[in-house]
């Protein structure tokens, strides 16, 4: 370049830094491309990550990459209706969701829209989807149960209110027959229910509307749906829309129960996104950092300490398995997030032994911390003994000369697995479950063949609730057996089994 040039190009510069634009307040961009629900965008130097952008014709849409010279983002409307060269607006709002208890017994969307036709919602507020999770000081021990009704949950592998529980097994296992079987359980109890449907069928989550309908769920209950047939940035949202309205009540010290069904499919529409925004896929082509997507989701859920009000949201994400591999990169990915794993097996469910709950696969990291001390007086050794029945039992197939006292073991097992045994959708209560419980730990199963198991704790509870509703206040008192209890239930168990006797001899 000449000296000349130069010299005009240093002018052209001192008269450009001496001019004043009138510059709107508007931080505006314009789209370069467009196509496949995301839109990369030039423009917008002072945007933020999670920022809501609007487009043309009312289409908005949000900012995930922000990059030196574009911004992609993801449309949450229709993209035939963007096309290149339209100006985008900053709204300079973070995405965010009404929440309050106007949305109990509502379905929404993943932006908090009815779509029940029940008419518009009365928020109580607006909450950012996206929040940083409760600190460690703000949070405590997880000490209170959250009971689910299921009989070989409650007593093996308890649930705490703040407790992150992962369900997972193969496809029609019953994994969202045991999240709805939680949430039946909780009426009455003061708990108010979040289920998120994520790349359901539409027909599947009027299903679980309808369920829960049935059994007055739907008064304590929130449905956030994002089905199959919608946009990929949608099914993502979701679970972070369902969090938000949790959080609200949980700030406000009440207990909250949430369902994510499923993240598996979560996890598919975050790495749908991720490769149409092109980011780099690593391992199964998910991005770096799908660990990332998962934990800032269920480390919201918390136990809070009484100084913020002592509320809790208890979290029970399901993750689908693909012929029961766990160590697939999703599903070890939320193991490790979550405080315990219910692990469903498809042999059992196949067997005919429902809820198909693994007890060797399946654990709770809190353990008898979430127990009645009823329920740990006549539930502490069924682990160990499920454990050596089933490795017994996997001896016995290739013995035929079995001893006695193996052969003893292995009936007690058979009696204790049709114990344990609880149809979809059918809550026990607590002191009838432990009822239930006390027939093992006194021997009183020992007494009673396989086929007689579930006929008579069925007629044990039904003459309970109408002739002995004073042992199941004592029960409930303070869930406590102390020794004069422990006696008088022995010997109305004992009488009430020689009624069942004579009944059937009849």
């Amino acid at each position: 370049m000449s000296n000349h040039s130069a010299n005009i190009l240093e002018m052209l510069k001192e008269q450009i830094a001496g001019i004043e634009f009138d510059t709107k307040s508007e931080d505006i961009g314009r789209v370069f491309k467009v196509g496949d629900g995301i839109a990369f965008v030039r423009g917008l130097d002072q945007v933020l990550s999670g920022e809501m952008l609007r487009f043309s014709d009312e289409v908005y849409g949000l900012a995930l990459n922000l990059e030196e010279n574009q911004v992609g983002v993801v449309l949450l409307g229709d993209d035939s209706l963007v096309k290149e060269g339209d100006v985008v607006y900053r709204t300079q709002h973070i995405i965010e969701v009404g929440v309050g208890d106007g949305l109990l017994g509502r379905v929404v969307d993943a932006l908090g829209h009815p779509i029940d036709g029940l008419g518009e919602i009365n928020y109580e507020g607006h909450r950012p989807v996206e929040r940083v999770a409760p600190g460690v000081m703000t949070r405590q021990s997880v000490h209170q149960p959250l009971h689910t009704g299921l009989k070989v949950i409650d007593s093996m592998i308890p649930i705490g209110k703040g407790q992150r529980e992962l369900i997972i097994g193969d496809r029609q296992t019953g994994k969202t027959s045991i999240a709805l079987n939680a949430i039946i359980n909780q009426k009455g109890q003061d708990v108010n229910c979040i289920y998120v449907a994520i790349g359901q069928k539409a027909s599947t989550v009027a299903m679980v509307v309808e369920k829960l309908k049935e059994h007055g769920a739907m008064d304590y209950t929130v449905v956030v749906s994002s089905t199959a047939s919608e946009l990929a940035p949608l099914q993502y949202l979701a679970p972070y829309t369902g969090a938000a309205i949790g959080e609200h009540w949980m700030d406000n010290g009440k207990d909250v129960l949430i369902i994510y069904d499923d993240l598996s499919k979560h996890a598919v529409a975050y790495r749908t996104i991720s490769l149409l925004l092109r980011r780099p896929a690593g391992r199964e082509a998910y991005p770096g950092d799908v660990f990332y997507l998962h934990s800032r989701l269920l480390e919201r859920s918390a136990k809070l300490n009484e100084n913020y009000g002592g509320g809790s949201m208890t979290a029970l994400p399901i993750i689908e398995t693909q012929a029961g591999d766990i160590s697939a990169y999703i599903p070890t990915n939320v193991i490790s997030i979550t405080d315990g794993q219910l692990f469903l097996n498809s042999d059992s469910f196949n067997s005919g032994f429902r809820p198909a709950v693994d007890s060797g696969m399946s654990v709770s990291r809190v353990g008898s911390a979430a127990q009645t001390k009823a329920m740990k007086q006549v539930a502490s050794s069924l682990k160990l003994e499920l454990a050596t029945y089933h490795e017994l039992l996997s001896f016995a197939q290739f013995s035929t000369d079995i001893d006695p006292a193996t052969q003893k073991i292995i009936d007690h097992g058979n009696r204790l697995t049709e114990l344990l045994k609880q149809g979809a959708l059918s809550k026990t209560p607590h002191e009838l479950m432990i009822v239930s419980m006390f027939l093992n730990k006194y021997g009183f199963l020992d007494m009673l063949s396989v086929k007689e198991v579930l006929p008579f704790e069925k007629f044990l509870h039904e003459r309970f609730v109408s002739s002995h509703q004073d042992l199941l206040d004592q029960i409930k008192a303070n869930f406590t057996l102390d020794d004069a209890l422990i006696e008088t239930l022995k010997t109305v168990i004992n009488e009430e089994l020689e009624r069942f006797k004579i009944r059937n001899n009849a």
